[in-house]
């Protein structure tokens, strides 16, 4: 084995002691740090070899938020679930304001009733701030400066999303049922709507036209 091989192979070994004894998730500059400063693509390169070697594994290594962690293999979870699970369900106001928060942020506490259309209580937010889902994520520079909320890693990893790239789409979210009939029916009624304005347009005009001369 060549000096290369080995300096590659220390570096993979710490990386995978230093994620095993980690209290939490921790990104490439972290994990570089900690390993004396090592050059950053390497830390890269080591995590996806670690990545591709545990992925038939027990356990699996898997990136959240651009953090990096060990967890449970999904087929083993069930060797490991407590007899007795704490079920944290939501209220739908606070559903929606997750979800308002995931596709919109930054957001601010105004534009999460701008878009619902109604008030949001601050108990609400609190919920889901105690949850771990969302933070504070600095304030607005516009009169006033409100608070901004973003989602979290933690919300990443309770919903099993890389990034908020893997947020479900329109069409993803109707075909699924969770998309609020509500909406529907509003988008079809605006439908309904242009074609009827269309139809009167071309009623207009036609009655603006001259009548045809009689000779």
């Amino acid at each position: 084995m060549s000096d290369d091989d080995r300096a590659t192979d220390e570096i993979t070994r710490g990386l995978e002691a230093t994620l095993f004894a980690a209290e939490e998730p921790l990104n490439v500059d972290q994990l570089s740090a900690h390993l004396g400063d090592c050059d950053k693509a390497v830390i890269r390169d080591a995590l996806k070899s670690l990545e591709a070697h545990y992925s038939d594994r027990g356990v699996h290594l898997v990136e959240r938020g651009k953090r990096w962690h060990f967890e449970t293999a999904p087929d083993m979870a069930h060797l490991l679930r407590r007899e007795k699970e704490q079920v944290r369900r939501l209220s739908r106001a606070a559903t929606e304001v997750l979800a308002i928060i995931a596709y919109h942020e930054p957001v601010s506490r105004a534009e999460i009733e701008s878009i619902r259309g109604v008030q949001t209580s601050s108990g609400t937010l609190d919920v889901l701030m105690e949850a771990g889902w969302i933070k504070l994520a600095g304030r607005r520079e516009v009169p006033g400066r409100p608070v901004i909320y973003a989602t979290t890693p933690e919300f990443l990893d309770h919903f099993g999303l890389s990034s908020r790239r893997d947020l479900p789409g329109i069409d993803e979210l109707r075909a699924s049922g969770l998309l609020d009939p509500v909406d529907d029916a509003f988008e079809q009624a605006m439908g309904a709507d242009d074609d009827e304005d269309e139809e009167t347009a071309q009623n207009d005009a036609q009655s603006c036209e001259p009548a045809p001369s009689s000779e």
